[in-house]
């Protein structure tokens, strides 16, 4: 059984068409009204009456992730076992759902998001500052993540399946624009599968709350975060590779290269000599080193993204 997510905030002219788009297939729908100003919560209490529809309510303004946050934990309440997050504003179209939670029903993925980029006509409409956007924090969530399959990471049309989502520490991730991201982050810590499936966005007169240059700076950060913390947690923490000793050995060698030719250089300017040949190696030849084991370790990484599901694993440890 599948439940839908919407957050609203500032959506009313288009929550209408959203919610009437959604078919059969879906048993529950929860409008999280996020302390919206438009009042979008009232509304549809008052405009529809479809017995799916529960309306729940933020006392104050939490951001998108604070909303699907509130969505999730209600809806873990109930009997379904995927839970799809649709924004309010029209951008993504309802008919799309049933593709969406596909790898999770066939069992092919725990975790499943649309990506836009697929194709070229998809991205028809899409503002030219956004597709720059995105394909910068696509590289961002890529390093941070440990995904290198998925792009577009800041679309919020995605499904997860019940035992993954009881297993994330949801008061840990972003209650703003960086949840979609924090959730990958948090997907890839307990090895969860996750799949994109190319989804088309419809771009109106509607207006994104998503301003990419305003964000760029604090998801670089959050990514620069997650990105020690996932390295930490999987390749020091829970296990040890090879990987494990590339990575220390490669950063080493490129910080010793570094300050070594820096330092020697810097005497010997200061005496009005030339730098010696052979300190000059082993500057050059540390720094080549230290990439070498870099370029190892970012190629053990990419092979290393979660390829079984992990849900049946975690259904049967919650049933133990």
């Amino acid at each position: 059984m599948i439940a839908v997510i919407i957050p609203c905030f500032n959506v009313k002219k288009h929550i209408s068409g959203v919610l009437d788009g959604i078919g059969p297939e879906v048993v529950k729908i929860y409008v999280v009204d996020d302390c919206c100003p438009e009042n979008t919560g009232k509304y549809v209490e008052a405009g529809f009456e479809d017995q799916r529809i529960v309306v729940l309510y933020n006392q104050e303004n939490r951001g998108v992730g604070g909303a699907v946050k509130a969505g999730y934990q209600e809806a873990l309440q109930g009997p379904c076992s995927i839970f799809v997050k649709l924004d309010g504003d029209g951008q993504m179209n309802p008919d799309s759902i049933a593709a969406l939670v596909s790898p999770l029903i066939d069992g092919r993925a725990d975790y499943a998001k649309g990506n836009r980029f697929h194709s070229l006509e998809f991205l028809e409409g899409m503002p030219a500052i956004r597709i720059i956007g995105n394909a910068l924090l696509s590289l961002l969530t890529k390093i941070s993540s440990g995904y290198w399959h998925i792009f577009d990471p800041t679309n919020g049309f995605t499904a997860v399946n019940r035992e993954v989502l009881e297993h994330l520490p949801l008061e840990k991730i972003s209650n703003r624009y960086f949840f979609e991201s924090d959730m990958l982050f948090r997907l890839n810590i307990i090895r969860a599968v996750v799949e994109d499936v190319p989804i088309r966005a419809f771009y109106g007169s509607e207006k994104s709350n998503l301003k990419i240059t305003n964000v760029l700076l604090p998801f670089f950060f959050g990514h620069f975060k997650n990105f020690w913390k996932r390295i930490f947690y999987n390749y020091y923490l829970r296990d040890m590779s090879v990987a494990s000793i590339q990575l220390p050995l490669g950063l080493g060698a490129i910080l010793f290269g570094l300050f070594y030719g820096a330092y020697n250089w810097g005497i010997y300017a200061a005496a009005g000599q030339s730098t010696p040949v052979g300190t000059v190696v082993i500057a050059a030849l540390s720094i080549s080193l230290g990439v070498q084991f870099l370029l190892a370790f970012l190629a053990y990484d990419i092979q290393n993204v979660p390829r079984i599901p992990i849900h049946l694993i975690l259904k049967n440890l919650v049933k133990s």
